[in-house]
Order: C-alpha cells, then sequence, then structure tokens
C-alpha cells in the first residue's frame, strides 16, 4: 500500500496528538505541518520530521503533493481552512466539533458534497470499541427499540479550565454523546433543553445538563461537568446507559479500568483514546485517523459518519445551548 502525504493545519494540543497518531500508522508521511507561530513551527518539525513547513495554510494546501490533511484548528476557525482544502482537491479529516455555527456546517458540507476529495468529522467515540461494540449490539436488534439513553462526561477542573474560553460543556463533550445517541437510534433530536451552571470567571460556563427528545419518541439526558475536583484520579468520568424495550447496554470508561498507586496518590491514566504503547500512539484516535487515511490510500470513501451527521450533532448541541440561555424548550 502507498503512503498517503498527509499534512496537519493547527498546532495545538491535539495537532501535536494527531502528529503523534500518524507517527503510528505504516502508510502515512507527514509531509507538511502549519501553524502561524514559527517557533511551535519549527518545535514540531523537529519532534516529528516533517518534510515541509508553512505558515499559511493556502501555501500549503498549493502543495501538489499534499494529498490528504487534518484540521485540528479551534472550532470557531474551521469553516475557512475546511472549505478551501477540499476546494483544493485535498482529503479533509475535520476535527469535531465541525464548526460553530450551522450557516458554517452548512458551508462545509456543501463544499464536501461537492468535493472530489473525501471528507470525514472525528468523532472519535465512534471509533472506541465499546461504543462501536455497542452499536453492533443494538443494530442486530438485541435490545429492542431504544427508549432511554443516558451519558456522562465528566472532567477535572484544571481540564476545563484550559478550555472554558474558548467553548463550553455542552457543544466542547456533549456533541460526542450526541453524535452516539443519534448514532444508536438511527433518530435525532426534535426538541432540546439544557441548563448550566457557572463557577468560575471564564467565558462559559462550568457544566451543562441536556435533555433530548428524539423523532423515534427515546428520552435522552446527557451531563458535561467540567469541574470535577483536581483530585480526581482518572481525568473523565465517561459512561453512557442505554435501554431498549428488550434489553439495555452499559458502558463505562473511566476508573478503574487501569489503576496506578504510587507516592504521588492514585491515577488512572487513559487506555482508550491516545494511550502510549510501546513508545507509539495506540486507541481510538490512531485508529480514526487510519481509518482515514486508508480510504485515502484505497480511494474507498469514508463511511463511519457522514457530513450531515455530524452537522446535525452540532444543531442539537447549539439548540441544548440556546436553550439554557433562555430557559425555553427549543424545538429543532
Amino acid at each position: 500500500m502507498k503512503k498517503v502525504k498527509h499534512g496537519v493545519l493547527g498546532l495545538g494540543w491535539f495537532g501535536e496528538k494527531h502528529c503523534e497518531a500518524l507517527a503510528a500508522i505504516p502508510n502515512v508521511e507527514l509531509h507538511a505541518v502549519c501553524t502561524r507561530n514559527p517557533e511551535r513551527l519549527s518545535e514540531i518539525q523537529k519532534k516529528f520530521g516533517a518534510t515541509k513547513v508553512f505558515t499559511d495554510y493556502h501555501t500549503m494546501l498549493a502543495d501538489p503533493e499534499l494529498e490528504s490533511v487534518s484540521i485540528t484548528t479551534m472550532w470557531d476557525q474551521h469553516t475557512a481552512p475546511a472549505v478551501a482544502a477540499l476546494q483544493a482537491g485535498k482529503h479533509v479529516f475535520l476535527e469535531k466539533p465541525m464548526a460553530s455555527t450551522i450557516a458554517d456546517c452548512d458551508a462545509i458540507v456543501d463544499a464536501a458534497n461537492a468535493a472530489k476529495g473525501f471528507f470525514m468529522v472525528g468523532h472519535i467515540c465512534r471509533f472506541n470499541p465499546r461504543y462501536a461494540a455497542a452499536k453492533q449490539e443494538i443494530a442486530s436488534g438485541k435490545i429492542g427499540k431504544i427508549i432511554s439513553m443516558y451519558a456522562r462526561r465528566n472532567l477535572q477542573a484544571w481540564v476545563g479550565a484550559s478550555v472554558l474560553d474558548k467553548i463550553g460543556p455542552i457543544i466542547g463533550d456533549c456533541v460526542h454523546d450526541t453524535d452516539l445517541m443519534f448514532w444508536f437510534s438511527g433518530s435525532r433530536a426534535i426538541s432540546a433543553y439544557a441548563q448550566t451552571v457557572k463557577v468560575r470567571e471564564h467565558a462559559n460556563p462550568d457544566l451543562g445538563q441536556v435533555m433530548y427528545r428524539l423523532e423515534s419518541g427515546a428520552s435522552c439526558i446527557l451531563e458535561s461537568v467540567w469541574c470535577l475536583p483536581n483530585t480526581t484520579p482518572f481525568q473523565i468520568d465517561e459512561r453512557l446507559e442505554i435501554v431498549g424495550t428488550e434489553g439495555a447496554i452499559s458502558i463505562q470508561d473511566t476508573h478503574p479500568n487501569l489503576m496506578i498507586v504510587d507516592k504521588d496518590g492514585v491515577r488512572c491514566p487513559d487506555t482508550t483514546y491516545w494511550p502510549m504503547i510501546h513508545g507509539q500512539l495506540r486507541g481510538a484516535l490512531r485508529d480514526e485517523v487510519a481509518y482515514f487515511v486508508n480510504c485515502v490510500a484505497t480511494g474507498e470513501k469514508p463511511t463511519v459518519i457522514t457530513p450531515e451527521e455530524s452537522r446535525e450533532a452540532v444543531r442539537a448541541c447549539l439548540a441544548a445551548e440556546e436553550s439554557a440561555r433562555t430557559g425555553q424548550v427549543i424545538k429543532l
């Protein structure tokens, strides 16, 4: 299989994670990296051996050798580079959430549907083996018709503080479980009601709680608290419970799947999304990037998630945020 020449646009923490994932995939070459900060650009090139570096993404996208690109900028800076990359004929892996407005989502979806290149939004939970296994059980009819889903995705306070001036817990994390619930049920929200609580002095609230009614009739509750005590031994408290007419599924991706006790206390490192194993990144992030790169290499269009499905998750979360602001149930 040929090596795909891939680029990473946006070199914050998650852009670097993409570079780590690419370094662990045999059939890909980190051909280019791009950020406006020259010092960061030099740091990433030295660490990962990128062939080319750019401070302007338009110049990067004009490179005829570049085949595909990860866009890992902040969510409100997705639209222009995503549309430009698609129009330049590149295959585009865009991090979630797709965009910060429905109009921007529409622009990206339209560009993706008109483009020759492939497009996929990185809804990483679809590559978590526990959620993927749950989807298989649901699709086989093992639990009947879904009537209720409850999700919990709570983070330590320091993690929340690092992003709360840029994004809130509903669109930032409930978007994961919104997408999963729609994926599992084959349905989407017809109404959203939400409440938030602001504890610290940041642009966004510290926690959000959401209730959806789906077209199928199912009731969904989502919780995202970004202010767990920093002494919590695990970084994320992640659970999902699904109740059907003939059965139920319970998923936990938190303590105590791996617990380490040492002189500094108790900790539970990530074993699912981006663990380092034998010196290389493994887990769901590597798997989803590898899936996309293999689609590019083989010419097979990605099917795990469609652009329209990703847009629908954003639509529902933005409706929930509007509900939290207004105190009203929002009809979708």
